[in-house]
């Protein structure tokens, strides 16, 4: 969550290339209301709820851009963030005094409230506001933490007494989902401390080892896989710089957050729960926040050129935050470590716009790409009945418009906070004060109220969505890239190559001249893997027929008849080997094809879908009636042996 600003202190000399860098954490501070401008109030809408049924059956999937029920009917997610178990404490002095937490909102490391109001109480106000589904996090220090909660942390719930904040989490899910809403799981700090600075929580893998971090995700995921209700594992909170290094998108080492996430996300699907949604956030910032140094918020603009590919390709979701003090390469902060760059509140709604959906929504706005998915806005909020600021309002009304426009998923941050006598931190939808009593979005005096009632009330996309094409990217990068579980049940097929395999169900469509990427679909074709055969291996061209040379001069790795091309393997940038699956009977006619090449130029017909799967590199695409049969390199000298045409058959 952006709910705190960077300060930076640069010390150094340009000279010899010595820069230090030193950022420190300091909490978000409005500026004075004498200082802000004041828009006219809005008056909130007559009643006390705004609840929209949902009639749901878990577990969730997604089709193209959609996140869909078990029946295949859509399921949008209008969540809320439940804060609190991944903890408030901001990092120095005593955790034991409320002062010393952020907001002075001790939550006693369990979800926020359950010191002033009964569980059942502050759920209930979640389904009167049109919540469906809790975003719910946690931190990996929370999961082994074996000291009991305090009385006071769960005054207004008596029986949660002696409890571990683990025990606590535990007798949460199973509220929320016994009132039928959706919950997904969020792996938000390694300690539990307030989010979201330098912080030794930058990643996932600052304050743990990334195996510590796999192996709490694969534990979280058992907990609950019997609880279908529990419908997502949202991996890991704004990634982000720590004083020295950025993470990254794609780059191989242990900072890059594309591949822990891809791995993570794999191994929770085939190692712990396959129902769940993995959802993965965007990195939410690089380099150092000051004038003249590059610096900024890259959220989801690197799925672009480089997108997840899961065993079930049916199960990601992306994820973005935004916050009207933020913006595109601003961090938030105000005063030392402040930069001139605009925030989001600056910008115009067209100007806004733009840059949400260059950042995000271009994810969900562009069908048939390999990054088609959907799209959570995870965090989003603005200060509640103190917030006076003219551009702080606008922007919040400008965003519910886009999140509507785009008909998007989204969970506001957050949903429960502390008040007395209705002052306090403003920036939830529900407050309770020491008495538990509540202070309601719609008590008549929140200024957001009218905004969120059109949020949650919008006419949207409803019933039954028909299934998609898929449309993934293999990138062996680095590594093996293995999106089928059938292969990683095998034996390693090509020992020593980088190999890459399409998810099951789907077979090769694409390939790129360098760079090793491919592209899978499962488009105008049936099932394309016999279930009672293996695979095969083809290093050489026995399969070729003779008198049907369809790449003179060049080697073949062609498949044997009535076979798919599901994958291949590399070395360094060289083919290696193919990887041919049997199709079931009839699944493919004709025995002659054409040959696509693409070491020149691109080469995949006039309206190709996939995307560009392999930026700044030559790629060839089978037509979508189409099955790729075969590869073709050369050997001669100045060569690589990197892919050069493909052999293409018509499917039936």
């Amino acid at each position: 969550m952006t709910k705190s600003s960077w300060v930076v202190t640069v010390r150094g000399s340009f000279v010899g290339a010595t820069l230090a860098a030193v950022f420190l954490l300091l909490p978000l501070v409005p500026a004075p209301a004498a200082a802000q401008e004041t828009a006219p109030g809005a008056a909130a809408p007559p009643g006390t709820a705004v609840t929209v049924a949902d009639d749901w059956t878990a577990p969730l999937s997604t089709r193209g851009r959609w996140i869909v029920d078990a029946d295949g009917d859509r399921f949008k997610l209008r969540s809320g963030n439940w804060h609190g178990a991944s903890g408030t404490w901001g990092g120095s002095g005593s955790a034991d005094q409320d002062a010393n937490h952020h907001a002075g909102e001790n939550s006693g490391r369990i979800p926020l409230g359950l010191d002033r109001a009964p569980m059942a109480e502050i759920i209930a106000g979640f389904r009167e506001i049109g919540i469906n589904s809790v975003r719910l996090p946690f931190s990996n220090e929370m999961i082994h933490d074996s000291v009991p909660v305090t009385d006071d942390a769960v005054a207004a719930n008596p029986s949660l007494r002696g409890r571990t904040p683990l025990q606590v989490y535990d007798a949460v899910v199973r509220a929320l989902t016994a009132a039928d809403l959706a919950v997904i799981l969020n792996n938000h700090t390694n300690t539990t401390r307030w989010c979201c600075g330098v912080d030794g929580n930058e990643r996932w893998n600052t304050s743990r080892s990334t195996e510590t971090w796999e192996n709490d995700w694969l534990f979280m995921a058992r907990r609950y896989q019997d609880n279908k209700r529990v419908v997502g594992a949202d991996l890991y909170n704004e990634v982000r710089r720590d004083i020295w290094d950025d993470p990254n998108w794609g780059l191989g080492d242990d900072h890059d957050w594309f591949a822990a996430s891809q791995r993570v996300g794999d191994r929770i699907l085939t190692e712990a729960n396959p129902d769940l949604l993995i959802i993965v956030e965007g990195i939410n910032w690089t380099g150092i926040p000051v004038d003249g140094l590059p610096h900024e918020r890259p959220t989801l603009e690197p799925v672009r050129r480089l997108s997840h590919t899961l065993v079930d390709s049916d199960k990601l979701v992306y994820s973005a935050h935004f916050y009207d003090y933020t913006g595109p390469h601003h961090s938030g902060a105000t005063g030392t470590g402040e930069t001139t760059d605009a925030r989001y509140r600056d910008l115009t709604p067209a100007e806004l716009i733009d840059v949400l959906n260059r950042q995000a929504f271009f994810v969900t706005g562009e069908q048939d790409r390999h990054f088609t998915a959907p799209v959570w806005i995870s965090e989003f909020g603005v200060g509640g009945r103190e917030e006076t600021g003219a551009r702080q309002r606008a922007w919040f009304a400008n965003f519910v418009d886009q999140l509507i426009r785009a008909d998007a998923d989204f969970a506001y941050w957050p949903l429960v906070g502390w008040h007395e006598n209705r002052t306090g931190n403003g920036w939830a939808l529900l407050h309770w004060d020491a008495a538990g009593n509540r202070m309601g979005l719609y008590d008549g005096d929140d200024w957001r109220a009218t905004a969120w009632t059109r949020l949650v009330g919008a006419q949207g996309r409803t019933g039954r969505v028909a299934p998609v094409a898929d449309w993934v990217m293999l990138s062996p990068d680095h590594g093996d890239f293995v999106a089928s579980r059938r292969m990683r049940a095998l034996p390693d097929w090509d020992p020593g190559a980088r190999k890459a395999v399409c998810p099951d169900g789907q077979r090769l469509i694409g390939l790129s001249h360098t760079g090793n990427r491919g592209l899978c679909s499962n488009v105008s074709a049936g099932p394309v893997w016999d279930p009672t055969a293996g695979p095969k291996v083809v290093a050489d061209e026995r399969y070729v027929t003779p008198g049907r040379d369809w790449a003179s001069g060049y080697t073949k790795l062609q498949c044997p008849e009535g076979h798919f091309l599901t994958g291949y393997s590399v070395r360094g940038a060289a083919v290696s080997a193919a990887l041919c699956v049997p199709a079931p009977p009839g699944s493919i006619v004709g025995t002659s094809g054409r040959t696509v090449w693409f070491d020149r130029g691109d080469n995949r017909g006039a309206t190709p879908k996939g995307g560009d799967f392999a930026q700044g590199h030559y790629k060839g695409q089978c037509a979508d009636h189409e099955y790729a049969a075969g590869i073709a390199y050369t050997a001669r000298v100045g060569s690589s042996r990197t892919p050069d045409a493909l052999y293409c058959r018509q499917t039936n």
